[in-house]
């Protein structure tokens, strides 16, 4: 391989990792900016963050491109690969993420002023847990730690039960009046796409571990209460 397809290569490969580190930054503002959006009752936020999961798509057909570029005209090997089939992987997964955010936004139009503190307090540690753990995978990614994508991993529990002490309370609101039934149904599908995210998230700790050290995690997910639905 001469030294100017040596180059170009590495260039190409540089340029895909890119792409995703972007993709991953405009999907955390996304999911911080909706889960904002729910805590505040916030409507006029919606059309700003269903936008953006415009822009998350189009990193994602670019990143598509990237990608078969490099496995056709480059047969990428060894390490180069698993860094091509992961960054495959992780913007499926980050697309996933900005699809529920969106989502979420829709659920916030229907939805009063008056919502209990209770309920969003506990709402928001869910969100912000899960926040967090998408920046934190997001820097894995970008170090290439492996065992901060394990913590990342291994937090998904934590996520699981601040799922569950979120709809305990939506569970309340609703028992507290029927009236409350079209409003608490929203409120339940935005618990479960946050818990949904977590699992995305997960996801990509995964794939980062697999980035690594070309194996993936052994075991699986450590899992905490869960409502049956």
């Amino acid at each position: 391989m001469s030294e100017h397809t040596v180059k170009s290569y590495e260039e190409e490969l540089r340029q895909l990792i890119d792409s995703v580190i972007k993709m991953g930054s405009l999907t955390e503002s996304q999911m911080a900016d909706s889960m904002d959006a729910i805590i505040k009752v916030d409507k006029d936020s919606i059309d700003k963050i269903i936008k953006s999961d415009d822009e998350i798509n189009k990193f994602r057909s670019k990143i598509d491109t990237q990608i078969m570029t490099l496995l056709v005209k480059r047969a990428p090997m060894a390490i180069d690969l698993r860094e091509t089939i992961s960054s495959l992987k992780i913007s499926q997964d980050l697309e996933r993420i900005g699809d529920l955010s969106k989502s979420n936004a829709k659920k916030i139009k229907p939805l009063p002023q008056d919502l209990p503190d209770e309920l969003l307090g506990n709402l928001k540690r869910l969100g912000d847990l899960v926040i967090k753990q998408l920046k934190e995978v997001l820097d894995s990614f970008v170090n290439k730690d492996f065992d901060k994508a394990k913590e990342v991993w291994e937090k998904d529990e934590q996520v699981d039960n601040l799922t569950y002490i979120a709809m305990e309370s939506v569970i309340d609101f609703l028992s507290k009046d029927k009236k409350n039934l079209d409003f608490s149904t929203h409120l339940i599908f935005a618990t479960k796409n946050l818990e949904r995210a977590g699992d995305h998230i997960t996801n990509i700790a995964e794939n980062v571990c697999y980035l690594v050290k070309g194996e993936y995690l052994k075991g699986n997910r450590p899992k905490g209460r869960v409502i049956q639905e």
